[in-house]
């Protein structure tokens, strides 16, 4: 059974793939390695784990203003997610997926660290506004 969330648009497109959620608000300088995508802030919950094609959950972002460009650089790199799921977007991620044309979207109606599970098959149509657990 498929559940459909409603929220707000933060960068255009629709994917689909598997969620990586997290708890902790994430920061892609010094945080994730561009070249692999891979997590590398060890006081992070996603610590070694690779958020390459995956559709990434987490409450918002944290940190400098370059991770905008990290974020560009790891679209550049294939090791970018699938499409990002806020619970409340900030600008430095924000700028990022925009910039890198990753789905992104935010304020969904529901508290999406508590209802999407990791590996959940979900769908970001930020062109519409849902986000799909499929």
């Amino acid at each position: 059974m498929s559940s459909n969330i409603k929220c707000r648009i933060i960068s255009k497109g629709k994917d689909s793939g598997n969620a990586l959620v997290t708890k902790d608000p994430i920061s892609f300088l010094g945080g994730v390695d561009p070249k692999t995508g891979i997590v590398i802030d060890k006081k992070h919950e996603l610590y070694n784990e690779c958020i390459t094609d995956k559709i990434l959950v987490i409450p918002s972002g944290k940190g400098s203003t370059v991770g905008s460009y990290v974020i560009y650089q790891m679209a550049k790199n294939n090791t970018a997610p699938r499409a990002i799921i806020c619970q409340k977007a900030e600008p430095i991620i924000a700028i990022g997926a925009i910039i890198s044309k990753i789905p992104m979207v935010d304020n969904p109606d529901v508290d999406i660290i508590n209802t999407i599970n990791a590996n959940d098959e979900i769908t970001v149509d930020a062109d519409n506004s849902t986000i799909v657990i499929n």
